[in-house]
């Protein structure tokens, strides 16, 4: 399967700065980030455009629920910026929350309610990751303490009962159950890693955890019963490079963009397996 799913695996979109986020927007278009603060839209046809510059290094990015703005996260502006998708305005939208300024916002997650869950990753090697809850007005609080070594790429399972994080260097994937009052429950590791440095995740309509590893690079598969298989792998580091974020897109939502932080392109992988739509895409 690795190998098969190799020869499907191509280049989408190139010239971009690094990019380190990919995110699909029901139109067609994908949009991403760069280390000097881009912002790309890219085109059906693979055309990269910079829409906007935040002078940061963009890390995880989001389109809300009514796709009429993108959630950016800044590693060093150390906030989540507001881009306006008709206008490509930019403003601040949070500097994390009342009693936690962000230092590290890697990545977001949108519910229904337009509340944004943000993977607040602490400092590298130390174990101190959090995830902040936001409203669509820019207020918030830590919603679960963790702490988390190094939470990173997230993901809501199909029930929205669950919230998966990416904790990199444990390396893990860990899951934080979403009561009905929208406050965190009980918190459990789903699965362990062995010498790997998991990135990001989405899951498939299957109800599979598609996990980017930054390093070695290679896509794995977790099965909901916890079985991991590995999906895809390039020794070569040619269409794979340090692949962070992942998304499904594509007419059919069975294409999977991936974000290749170690070279300047978006790699496109013919999956043939439909992804979870995400709230901005139902």
């Amino acid at each position: 399967m690795t190998m098969h799913m190799l020869d499907r695996t191509t280049i989408f979109a190139e010239g971009l700065d690094h990019p380190e986020c990919v995110v699909y927007h029901p139109d067609g278009s994908l949009w991403a980030g760069g280390e000097a603060g881009q912002i790309y839209r890219i085109s059906l046809q693979g055309d990269v455009e910079e829409v906007a510059n935040t002078g940061g290094f963009i890390l995880g990015m989001a389109l809300s629920p009514k796709r009429n703005w993108l959630a950016v996260c800044d590693l060093k502006k150390k906030c989540i910026w507001n881009l306006d998708l008709l206008s490509f305005q930019l403003t601040c939208f949070a500097k994390g929350v009342e009693s936690h300024p962000f230092n590290i916002p890697n990545f977001i997650c949108f519910d229904k309610h337009e509340n944004l869950y943000v993977s607040e990753s602490g400092a590298f090697r130390q174990v101190s990751g959090k995830i902040l809850k936001i409203d669509k007005y820019g207020k918030g609080t830590v919603w679960c303490n963790g702490p988390f070594n190094f939470s990173n790429g997230m993901a809501i399972d199909s029930s929205a009962s669950f919230i998966y994080v990416v904790c990199t260097f444990s390396p893990s994937i860990e899951r934080v159950q979403i009561k009905q009052d929208g406050s965190a429950g009980e918190r459990e590791v789903f699965v362990t890693f062995h010498e790997i440095v998991p990135d990001g995740i989405a899951f498939d309509g299957d109800g599979n955890l598609l996990v980017s590893c930054y390093a070695p690079n290679k896509i794995l598969i977790v099965s909901p019963d916890r079985t991991v298989d590995v999906l895809v792998e390039d020794w070569e580091a040619h269409t794979l490079c340090n692949p962070t974020n992942i998304a499904f897109g594509g007419k059919s939502f069975d294409e999977l963009y991936v974000a290749n932080l170690g070279r300047w392109h978006i790699s496109s992988i013919n999956l043939g397996v439909k992804g979870l739509p995400l709230v901005c895409h139902e």
